[in-house]
């Protein structure tokens, strides 16, 4: 284990600081987090509201009665730590640690998560719009989640999931709303994608082989490039999919006799 330090400072008095192994000071310990969970309820939740939490490891606690809004918490481990249901809009979380976390039901938005670990964790009923460029969602649970852009906020540029190059292999995105997301050379190898709709998605050159899209509404996604080695396409809709590169691939697919073309 790499050793911490303390350091002091003069501030209108003296102040105590963590220093964690990334050599910045964050505003607690562990064990002041701890304790604030502890006295916690769901009416008077924990305050780490705009907290510098950066390198610390949070993993295994229950962050069900805290306020994390606008918390920075790069580079920390929340691996198994339950976030579930919890409004984590605007905090700071690039190359976070959440392998196995419960984030069931949570609002991310605004958010980076480039290059976050999310592999295994539980993001189904999640509303997400972050940036994950690069993250690993292997085996995630992602089901019935919305995901889909927010078309409300169109004057700020679309607001939507963008998901380049992130590894989904085995992820359960069933029954999620994916529309106009970016999954641009994204790993879906093997993943679960029946009954979930990814309507104008782009998908240019993603790895959707051995993949379920069962039921899936691919509509006016963006496709080319994309590879369907294995894939079941079973009731799938891929109106106004034009690419006849896109359309010879999908001819050696499973269950193209009931897919939908225009």
């Amino acid at each position: 284990m790499k050793p911490f330090f303390l350091t002091r400072f003069i501030c209108s008095g003296l102040c105590l600081f963590f220093v964690n192994e990334g050599g910045w000071a964050a505003d607690l310990t562990r064990s002041e987090i701890e304790g604030l969970l502890a006295s916690a309820t769901q009416s008077k939740p924990a305050d780490l509201r705009r907290k510098d939490l950066r390198g610390l490891d949070l993993s295994r606690l229950d962050f069900r009665h805290a306020d994390l809004w606008g918390a920075d918490l790069r580079q920390a481990d929340l691996s198994h730590a339950n976030l579930s249901g919890l409004v984590l809009d605007l905090t700071v979380m690039t190359g976070i640690k959440l392998t196995h976390a419960d984030l069931s039901n949570v609002s991310i938005f605004g958010v980076s998560l480039v290059k976050a670990d999310m592999s295994k964790a539980n993001l189904s009923g999640s509303r997400v719009i972050a940036i994950m460029d690069g993250a690993n969602l292997s085996y995630a649970d992602i089901s019935n989640a919305n995901w889909g852009a927010d078309m409300k906020n169109q004057p700020m540029g679309l607001m939507r999931a963008s998901l380049k190059g992130a590894n989904l292999t085995g992820a359960n995105l069933s029954g999620g709303n994916f529309d106009r997301a970016m999954l641009r050379l994204a790993n879906l190898t093997k993943a679960n994608l029946s009954k979930a709709t990814f309507f104008a998605a782009d998908m240019a050159g993603a790895n959707l082989s051995n993949t379920d899209l069962s039921n899936a509404n691919l509509s006016s996604a963006k496709l080319l490039d994309a590879n369907f080695t294995g894939s079941l396409i079973s009731g799938a809709q891929f109106n106004g999919v034009k690419e006849e590169a896109v359309l010879l691939r999908l001819e050696k697919v499973k269950g193209r006799d009931t897919a939908i073309f225009d």
